[in-house]
Protein backbone atom coordinates (compact mmCIF):
# COMPACT_ATOMS: atom_id res chain seq x y z
CA UNK A 1 0.00 0.00 0.00
CA UNK A 2 1.15 3.25 -0.73
CA UNK A 3 2.44 6.00 2.15
CA UNK A 4 0.63 9.02 1.84
CA UNK A 5 2.38 12.10 3.55
CA UNK A 6 0.38 15.09 4.23
CA UNK A 7 2.82 17.32 4.58
CA UNK A 8 4.07 17.42 0.51
CA UNK A 9 0.62 19.21 0.45
CA UNK A 10 1.70 22.05 2.48
CA UNK A 11 1.77 24.50 -0.30
CA UNK A 12 -1.68 23.74 -0.94
CA UNK A 13 -2.50 23.83 2.62
CA UNK A 14 -0.90 27.76 3.17
CA UNK A 15 -2.74 28.70 0.01
CA UNK A 16 -5.95 28.00 2.04
CA UNK A 17 -4.82 29.56 5.35
CA UNK A 18 -4.54 33.10 3.24
CA UNK A 19 -7.74 32.95 2.64
CA UNK A 20 -9.65 35.17 5.50
CA UNK A 21 -13.16 35.78 4.01
CA UNK A 22 -15.72 33.66 2.53
CA UNK A 23 -16.04 35.57 -0.70
CA UNK A 24 -11.95 34.79 -0.86
CA UNK A 25 -12.58 30.92 -0.22
CA UNK A 26 -15.36 30.68 -2.46
CA UNK A 27 -13.37 32.34 -5.55
CA UNK A 28 -10.93 30.03 -4.94
CA UNK A 29 -12.73 26.52 -4.37
CA UNK A 30 -14.32 27.60 -7.75
CA UNK A 31 -11.03 27.94 -9.53
CA UNK A 32 -9.55 24.48 -8.12
CA UNK A 33 -12.43 22.21 -7.79
CA UNK A 34 -15.21 21.49 -9.78
CA UNK A 35 -18.50 22.01 -8.53
CA UNK A 36 -18.89 18.14 -7.71
CA UNK A 37 -15.73 18.15 -5.59
CA UNK A 38 -17.13 21.24 -3.68
CA UNK A 39 -20.24 19.76 -3.27
CA UNK A 40 -18.73 16.43 -2.02
CA UNK A 41 -16.48 18.30 0.91
CA UNK A 42 -19.62 20.68 1.93
CA UNK A 43 -21.61 17.61 1.93
CA UNK A 44 -19.25 15.56 4.22
CA UNK A 45 -19.44 18.38 6.92
CA UNK A 46 -23.06 18.44 6.90
CA UNK A 47 -22.79 14.88 7.47
CA UNK A 48 -20.33 15.57 10.17
CA UNK A 49 -22.21 18.10 11.32
CA UNK A 50 -25.91 16.32 11.88
CA UNK A 51 -23.59 13.05 13.44
CA UNK A 52 -22.74 14.96 15.97
CA UNK A 53 -25.95 16.49 16.42
CA UNK A 54 -26.55 12.77 17.57
CA UNK A 55 -28.91 11.85 13.82
CA UNK A 56 -28.70 8.38 13.06
CA UNK A 57 -27.15 7.09 9.99
CA UNK A 58 -30.63 6.65 8.06
CA UNK A 59 -31.50 10.79 9.40
CA UNK A 60 -28.48 11.56 8.02
CA UNK A 61 -28.82 9.87 4.87
CA UNK A 62 -32.34 10.97 4.61
CA UNK A 63 -31.35 14.96 5.08
CA UNK A 64 -28.49 14.85 2.98
CA UNK A 65 -28.84 12.34 0.03
CA UNK A 66 -25.73 10.80 1.81
CA UNK A 67 -24.81 7.34 1.38
CA UNK A 68 -24.04 5.23 4.34
CA UNK A 69 -21.01 4.30 3.17
CA UNK A 70 -20.14 7.81 3.00
CA UNK A 71 -21.75 8.12 6.31
CA UNK A 72 -19.65 5.64 8.20
CA UNK A 73 -16.66 6.73 6.97
CA UNK A 74 -17.35 10.63 8.52
CA UNK A 75 -18.39 8.94 11.85
CA UNK A 76 -15.15 6.89 11.82
CA UNK A 77 -13.14 10.27 11.25
CA UNK A 78 -15.33 12.03 13.94
CA UNK A 79 -14.44 9.23 16.04
CA UNK A 80 -10.77 7.98 15.39
CA UNK A 81 -9.39 10.61 12.75
CA UNK A 82 -7.18 14.11 13.17
CA UNK A 83 -9.59 15.61 14.49
CA UNK A 84 -10.38 17.96 11.60
CA UNK A 85 -13.66 18.12 11.50
CA UNK A 86 -13.64 19.41 15.15
CA UNK A 87 -11.35 21.91 14.39
CA UNK A 88 -14.52 23.61 12.10
CA UNK A 89 -17.09 21.98 14.18
CA UNK A 90 -16.19 22.63 17.87
CA UNK A 91 -14.01 25.89 17.60
CA UNK A 92 -14.07 27.14 20.96
CA UNK A 93 -13.66 23.61 21.91
CA UNK A 94 -10.50 23.32 20.49
CA UNK A 95 -8.89 26.14 21.36
CA UNK A 96 -10.05 25.62 25.30
CA UNK A 97 -8.68 22.14 25.11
Amino acid sequence: MKEFHLERYDGFFEAICRLSRVEDCRRFFEDICTIKEIEDISGRLDVARLLREGKSYQEVSKLTGASTATISRVNKCLNYGAGGYALVLDPEEEKNG
